[in-house]
């Protein structure tokens, strides 16, 4: 059985492939997360995904590498990890009543053959109408600064939403087992 990485350091993304309950190792992929003039939301994430898994391919031969890359839109707008504060707070303040996308680029690399699975995962988030002291309680609570959106689902955050709307709720942590189970059954790697 080839071994199975994760090109990801994500303590999230580590968290929801446990779930599987098989052996599984991590590697950071060096990868350059820009994004491209013209580039789709959806584009752009296929393209890390794919860039993640080929960067740690190179040092794991015979190995099934996961890579996967996720962004928030919002009205067109790609929405990054905040960094701080005073832009988790704008963030917020335009996601409030609104509609908020999620895309979950997904790759799983065959890393004897080069060849690869890759999808695009889409995950809705419905926020609530959100008040100033609410938002500003929720950061001061939760510090989501390094989350894309400015919140972490499946915490706190959760109080900041209205609805979700998507296949597998594991997608809007960033990474959907659904389609990762999938994919690797097409790898011969059977879970149940």
């Amino acid at each position: 059985m080839k071994k199975l990485i994760l090109a990801s350091t994500s303590p999230f993304r580590k968290a929801i492939l446990e779930k599987l309950g098989i052996p599984f190792e991590t590697d950071s992929p060096q990868t350059d997360e820009s994004h491209l003039s013209g580039e789709t939301p959806t584009q752009l994430v296929e393209r890390l995904a794919i860039a993640k898994a080929q960067a740690v391919a190179e040092k794991h031969p015979d190995s099934l590498i996961i890579g996967s890359d996720q962004i928030a839109v919002n009205n067109n707008e790609i929405l990054g990890k905040p960094g701080d504060h005073a832009t988790a707070i704008k963030q917020l303040q335009k996601a409030s009543g609104k509609k908020v996308t999620f895309l979950t680029g997904l790759c799983l690399l065959n890393s004897v053959t080069g060849d690869y699975q890759v999808e695009v995962v889409p995950f809705n988030v419905v926020f609530r109408e959100l008040t100033e002291s609410q938002i500003e309680n929720y950061l001061r609570k939760e510090q989501p600064y390094n989350c894309a959106g400015s919140f972490k689902s499946e915490a706190l955050g959760i109080c900041l939403f209205e609805r979700l709307e998507g296949e597998d709720p594991n997608t809007l942590i960033g990474l959907p087992l659904i389609r990762l189970v999938r994919m690797l059954e097409k790898e011969n790697m059977h879970i149940i």
